[in-house]
C-alpha cells in the first residue's frame, strides 16, 4: 500500500500538525480507503452495478403491469419513483448485507485496527455505496420516462437532492448493520424489501396510506425530494420533507459512527 498516513503515525502526531496539513492528510486517507473498499469488492461490484439496473428497469416495467395506464399524474409518481426505489434500495437493502458480510467475515474489525479516524471508514463506505446506486437511477429515470410517456424538467439541485438520498438510505441501512447482530441486520433489510416496494408513498400519493404509517419515516421526503427535482411542474417539495430527511440523516450517520467507535 501506499506510504500516505495510513503508516504507523501515532493521532497524536497527526493532531499537532497544522490544520492545512491534518487536512490534507485526512483526503489522502479518504482516498485511500475508498480504493481498498473498490479493490476488494471488484469481484462484486460489477454484479451489484447489474442488480440495481435490473431493479430500476423491472420496477418501471413491473408497475407499469399492474397499473396499466395511469395517466399523466400517474405515470409521473411512477418514472419519479422508479429512481427513488432504486437509490433507497441499495442504501436499505445491499448496504447492511453487505457490512453485515464484513462483521461475520472480520474485515470490519480489521479495519478498525489501522491508524485511521473510524469516521473517515463510515465516510468512504457511504461514497461507494452513493455511487453504486447512481447508475440504476439514471437508467430507471430514461426507462420510466420512455414507458409512462411523461415530460420530465429536471432542475438544478436535482444532483444535490439525489446525494442526499441515496447517503440518507446508505447511512440507515449502514445504522443498521453496525447497531444490530449481523443475522438480525440481514432479516431486518428484507423486511425493507417490502416496505419499500409496497406500503412506502414513493411510486403512488401519501393519501392512500394513514398519516402514522410515513409521516416520521424517511421514504416519503426521499420521494417528495426526487419528485419535485424531476417535474416541478406537478409536485412541490415542503420544508417539513426536507427536514425530516435531514434529521434522518443526521441521526444515521450518528448511529453508525458511534457503532465503529465502539471496540469490537
Amino acid at each position: 500500500m501506499s506510504t500516505l498516513t495510513l503508516e504507523a503515525s501515532a493521532p497524536a502526531l497527526l493532531d499537532a500538525r497544522p490544520w492545512p496539513a491534518r487536512v490534507a492528510a485526512g483526503w489522502d486517507q479518504l482516498w485511500l480507503l475508498v480504493r481498498w473498499q473498490l479493490l476488494r469488492s471488484k469481484e462484486s461490484l460489477p454484479l451489484l452495478v447489474l442488480v440495481q439496473l435490473l431493479l430500476a428497469v423491472s420496477t418501471v416495467i413491473g408497475y407499469g403491469l399492474v397499473v396499466g395506464d395511469p395517466g399523466p399524474i400517474g405515470g409521473l409518481y411512477l418514472a419519479t419513483g422508479a429512481p427513488t426505489v432504486t437509490l433507497v434500495m441499495v442504501g436499505l437493502v445491499m448496504t447492511p448485507q453487505a457490512v453485515a458480510q464484513a462483521r461475520t467475515e472480520g474485515s470490519l474489525d480489521w479495519m478498525r485496527t489501522l491508524p485511521v479516524p473510524r469516521g473517515l471508514f463510515l465516510v468512504a463506505d457511504l461514497l461507494v455505496w452513493t455511487a453504486i446506486a447512481l447508475p440504476g437511477m439514471v437508467v430507471g429515470l430514461l426507462v420510466g420516462a420512455w414507458r409512462f410517456d411523461v415530460d420530465l424538467s429536471p432542475t438544478w439541485w436535482i444532483v444535490p437532492g439525489a446525494l442526499v438520498v441515496s447517503l440518507t438510505a446508505a447511512a440507515v441501512g449502514y445504522a443498521v448493520a453496525t447497531l444490530l447482530a449481523p443475522t438480525l441486520a440481514q432479516l431486518v433489510s428484507q423486511v425493507f424489501v417490502f416496505l419499500i416496494m409496497l406500503f412506502s408513498p414513493v411510486c403512488f400519493p401519501a393519501d392512500r396510506l394513514a398519516p402514522w404509517a410515513h409521516q416520521w419515516l424517511p421514504f416519503q421526503p426521499m420521494a417528495e425530494v426526487m419528485r419535485a427535482g424531476l417535474a416541478p411542474h406537478a409536485f412541490t417539495l415542503p420544508a417539513r420533507s426536507v427536514v425530516v430527511l435531514l434529521v434522518w440523516c443526521v441521526l444515521a450517520v450518528a448511529g453508525a459512527a458511534a457503532a465503529l467507535r465502539r471496540r469490537a
